[in-house]
């Protein structure tokens, strides 16, 4: 009928579909879609997924929350999520010791969304966004979408930000938005809390029509850091303009119900607010997280069972030598992800752990894959196919 239609109009003199323009923003016509590839292959290791699905507990819990919602899904759902709200804010106040009111957290469709409405919020046509290379490929798209302009500053060679660099950069750039991942997509680097410091502390000298940068600590993958290390969330009480976000799609198996979420000043989560749509987080979306949340510290074991897996990888590749004798270099990471290279020609591996069913990701700086950690079966996996892969490669070279 479709096709009937269009020779139609074009019998009567109307242009044939395939042939009309339309009027794409022109900064938009050279770009594709994000994402990355999603195959069918038995061992996935390149989206940073927590590799075990939800205990049946868990998701008897989430199934009973899910219908309870159902039932009234003729209405629209609580717009400003206050229960969920509440529920973020009591995790994070046991998880971190800073208490929280619910009205300093915000919560989205995945971090992804919390990020966009900052930079609507705080972004703009003449305004900037700041992070430093590399860091996580969406930011960029974030200032896109919004018509911010986006700068990079560098990190170091081994992916730590020096703070004076940054420092400077902001008193030179005047970004309104500074994003910070902290631990870091791809590299997994976690900031100590004198760098973050350092970067809000410069913040405060830049005026923007008189106000201040706002500094975003992006910290989706926190739950998976080592001992130790900090997160921003103790600094929200002196930095009114920090914001520190996180995501239930790692540590919480949740991937799938997309759930992000923001701890800043009720200033801060008030002005996302104006910029969401009408009751953007649906009424299941709100209960499936806050079901996933009162299962905390089941979850939360899985986490460190990961990161004892990651910190294994990381030994392991350290043991490793590329074709032509020198060793492999690994990134620091207090991520469930690990970063290694340099390889002359990334893709071949990539490519050859691919054809033995093990789906990684070529991302990063060049020369630089990234592997997330899964279960133990797909980690040796991962294992056995990245040294055949080498010795295949060795032999070619020899």
């Amino acid at each position: 009928m479709m096709t009937n239609a269009v020779d139609q109009q074009s019998a009567q003199g109307g242009a044939p579909a395939s042939s009309v323009r339309l009027p794409l923003r022109p900064e938009l016509a050279d770009e594709e879609p994000y994402g990355a590839p999603q195959l069918d292959v038995p061992v996935l290791l390149n989206v940073n997924e927590n590799p075990y699905p939800p205990g049946e507990d868990v998701v008897a819990t989430i199934a009973e929350e899910v219908a309870r919602a159902a039932r009234g899904m003729n209405r629209y759902p609580d717009r400003d999520a206050t229960v969920l709200r509440q529920d973020l804010a009591d995790y994070l106040e046991m998880e971190t010791g800073v208490h929280l009111a619910p009205f300093d957290v915000w919560a989205a469709n995945g971090s992804n969304e919390v990020m966009l409405h900052v930079l609507q919020a705080f972004g703009g046509p003449g305004r900037t966004a700041l992070s430093f290379a590399p860091t996580y490929s969406m930011y960029p798209e974030y200032a896109r979408d919004t018509h911010t302009t986006w700068v990079v500053g560098r990190r170091e060679d081994d992916f730590t930000l020096d703070p004076a660099h940054a420092a400077a950069t902001i008193r030179e750039v005047r970004p309104s938005v500074i994003l910070l991942a902290s631990p870091n997509n791809p590299t997994g680097t976690a900031l100590p809390t004198a760098t973050i410091e350092a970067v809000c502390e410069a913040a405060l000298t830049v005026d923007i029509d008189g106000a201040r940068p706002v500094v975003v600590v992006d910290e989706a993958y926190a739950e998976f850091r080592r001992p130790g290390t900090p997160s921003a969330v103790a600094l929200l009480e002196r930095y009114p303009n920090l914001a520190v976000s996180r995501t239930m799609s790692k540590a919480f198996a949740a991937a799938g119900a997309r759930l992000g979420y923001l701890v800043a000043s009720t200033a801060f989560v008030d002005a996302l607010r104006i910029v969401r749509l009408p009751y953007h987080l649906s009424a299941i979306t709100q209960a499936a997280a806050g079901a996933a949340l009162r299962h905390r510290e089941s979850l939360m074991a899985q986490v460190a069972t990961l990161r004892a897996e990651r910190d294994a990888t990381v030994t392991w590749l350290r043991k490793q030598h590329l074709p032509d004798g020198s060793p492999f270099e690994v990134a620091e990471t207090d991520a469930n992800f690990v970063l290694f290279g340099r390889f002359g020609d990334r893709h071949a591996v990539w490519q050859g752990l691919l054809d033995r069913g093990v789906l990684i990701r070529e991302t990063g700086p060049e020369g630089w894959l990234r592997v997330s950690i899964g279960t133990s079966a797909e980690m040796a996996a991962f294992r056995a196919a990245l040294t055949e892969v080498l010795h295949e490669q060795g032999e070619e070279s020899a």
